[in-house]
């Protein structure tokens, strides 16, 4: 079952993920890089995980193809957008919690590795009306 604090604990890994990553290869690569980078050591810390996975798009009860596409989508509940950007825009928010929305997942990341520090301004999380309804513990 999936709470709150697994999803807490989730992304903490997520992030180390990330972190480990950015240390390893720095910034000022493009964001095909780090998400090779990132689907080896999600592997490595045996983190399930969809790439480059469609998001359905759903409009009056039909499925279009809008070829919407989150960069990672992680034990079927967060959803992860990765940026290599000067700064982060908030249409990259607008994007991640839409995708969130889409998929029905109650948590996502924004990860911008264009940046000194990932844990201090690298990266940003959201929770939607799903994160509220799950159990905490």
């Amino acid at each position: 079952m999936i709470t709150q604090k697994y999803l807490d604990e989730l992304s903490f890994n997520v992030i180390g993920a990330c972190i480990e990553v950015h240390k390893a290869i720095g910034r000022g690569l493009l964001e095909t890089v780090y998400h090779e980078c990132l689907k080896e050591e999600l592997s490595c810390r045996k983190i399930n995980f969809f790439t480059e996975m469609n998001v359905p798009l759903v409009y009056r009860n039909k499925e279009l193809k809008a070829n919407l596409k989150c960069d990672l989508f992680i034990e079927n509940c967060l959803v992860v957008e990765l940026k290599a950007a000067s700064e982060l825009s908030s249409i990259y928010e607008a994007q991640l919690m839409t995708y969130m929305k889409l998929l029905k997942a109650p948590k996502g990341i924004l990860i911008n590795f264009n940046c000194l520090n990932i844990f201090k301004e690298g990266q940003k999380t959201f929770v939607n009306e799903y994160f509220k309804l799950l159990p905490k513990f």
